[in-house]
């Protein structure tokens, strides 16, 4: 039996684990911190209970497939809540719009803020947006690209849903407000991107979350991935918590083991949910033969996120507000590639109460207030301005939406890009892996089959299909495929 190591317990490393175990491999999965999880683990502090992120759930049917394939069933496991409104969008002259869970009402309320035109344009940029979810998602995000011609015979069809334009500028072709703008072309930086920037193919989310809705994990992320974690014990696969990665052993250009914490692990595969770029540098001593993996790769923005509870329950607030700066082009330049520090930033806020009564802890309201923030390439020192942003977010939030939320704080603390850079060993402090640029997408992106060594493959965000949790969940299909036709399990 073929024995397999995966390296990384993030969404992409629970799928993959479960995916091989169901086909029949022998699988360890091995976790530098003491949790599962990576970005989506669970934070206790201080008696209270929060979602590290990501907390929005899509295409609930990926999670599921992967209690399916071993006979289960998620809802035996985790109550999937659906969001309603999936998103309060608040602009920075305080108008606000709600958006989603049922099409009509979201129509008539952009009529009723924006116009009928608005409205209407809505509709034909919703069709588009079906047609790249079509083509992008249904067809090619479980399709392996190992080579350019793989990817260049669809390219008749990218061609015409235009996969040239950016998504704020796909998104300008048919709206003529620009709140109404900012709003629906905000669905970039789910997934690291910058709407100006990003390809119009991830205009598929939009139609994605129409066609299987926004939903919130009752008790929070953290019990998906609990169950996932049950779930394979229960299948014997072995997992080694605090147990980081130190090298992969090669034997004549083929892996044959991973060198740990916990000593030496001997294999036949290593699939790495590790960040390609800090994998490469750190635990295989080579950069990637693909010339796109090294020539001026452009990594995700990073993130702060400042976890609080509350003494005042906010009723009035939803369970995600996205609170846009009146910045907006010459923020997310500031942010993308200028790298400089920012004194007003837009912000995402998540209030799971507003869905789950369980996430009101102690009577206490618990949040996290996510702000996109420069990678680590921008030098900025976050033990020294960390308290300085801190409080920037707190009086923004205060004057916005929270009033008196300085007086009312019970708990709090907050990560930065260096979290992400020591802790989830991510290059840079990247929030979210590579940028989803047209350059950097399908075969462009690092592959999910190594090809420099034998027996070396990847998962997550930075692999195709890409970031967010359905391109996650989809990485691990896209990689299964590889080893299922490289590998009999029987040898």
């Amino acid at each position: 039996m073929k024995k397999i190591i995966v390296i990384g317990s993030g969404f992409g490393g629970l799928s993959i684990a479960s995916r091989l175990r169901a086909k029949g491999f022998s699988v360890i999965l091995i976790e530098k911190q003491g949790d599962l999880g990576g970005r989506a683990r669970t934070f206790f502090h201080n008696g209270y209970k929060y979602d590290a992120g990501p907390t929005v759930i899509t295409a609930p049917h990926l999670i599921d497939e992967l209690f399916s394939i071993h006979s289960e069933k998620l809802n035996n496991f985790v109550n999937l809540l659906p969001v309603k409104p999936w998103y309060r969008f608040l602009f920075d002259n305080g108008e606000y719009l709600d958006y989603g869970d049922k099409l009509l009402p979201t129509l008539n309320e952009i009529k009723s803020k924006f116009g009928y035109k608005n409205a209407n344009s809505c509709i034909r940029l919703l069709k588009h947006s079906k047609r790249i979810f079509n083509k992008a998602f249904l067809e090619l995000s479980e399709e392996p690209f190992e080579s350019f011609g793989s990817m260049m015979k669809h390219l008749p069809e990218l061609i015409r849903i235009r996969f040239d334009r950016s998504v704020y500028k796909a998104v300008d072709q048919y709206l003529g407000d620009k709140n109404l703008n900012k709003a629906l072309s905000m669905h970039p930086l789910l997934v690291g991107g910058n709407p100006y920037s990003t390809t119009s193919i991830y205009l598929l989310i939009q139609y994605l979350e129409w066609k299987w809705g926004v939903h919130y994990a009752e008790g929070g992320t953290g019990k998906i991935v609990d169950a996932l974690e049950n779930l394979l014990l229960s299948k014997d696969v072995e997992i080694k918590k605090n147990t980081e990665a130190h090298k992969i052993i090669l034997n004549n250009n083929k892996v044959v083991g991973v060198d740990t914490s916990d000593g030496i692990f001997k294999c036949d595969l290593v699939v790495c949910n590790s960040d390609p770029t800090y994998t490469y540098k750190n635990l295989i001593g080579k950069k990637s033969k693909k010339i796109f993996n090294n020539f001026n790769l452009k990594h995700s923005m990073s993130l702060f996120v400042l976890y609080f509870s509350t003494k005042k329950l906010y009723k009035n607030i939803k369970h995600h507000t996205i609170i846009f700066s009146k910045r907006h082009y010459e923020l997310l330049n500031d942010i993308f590639n200028k790298k400089i520090f920012i004194d007003d930033p837009s912000l995402y806020l998540h209030r799971p109460g507003a869905t789950d009564p369980s996430m009101i802890q102690k009577n206490h309201d618990t949040f996290y207030v996510l702000a996109p923030v420069p990678n680590n390439l921008s030098n900025i020192d976050w033990k020294e301005r960390g308290d300085e942003f801190s409080s920037i977010i707190i009086t923004t939030l205060q004057e916005k939406i929270m009033p008196d939320l300085s007086d009312n704080i019970s708990d709090s603390f907050y990560i930065t890009p260096d979290y992400f850079e020591n802790e989830l060993n991510t290059y840079a402090g990247s929030g979210f892996g590579i940028q989803p640029i047209f350059r950097q997408s399908a075969y462009f992106r690092y592959g999910n089959k190594a090809i420099e060594s034998k027996g070396l493959y990847f998962v997550g965000a930075s692999t195709h299909p890409g970031a967010g949790i359905p391109g996650v969940l989809s990485t691990a299909k896209v990689t299964e495929k590889l080893i299922l036709r490289d590998y009999d399990i029987n040898k």
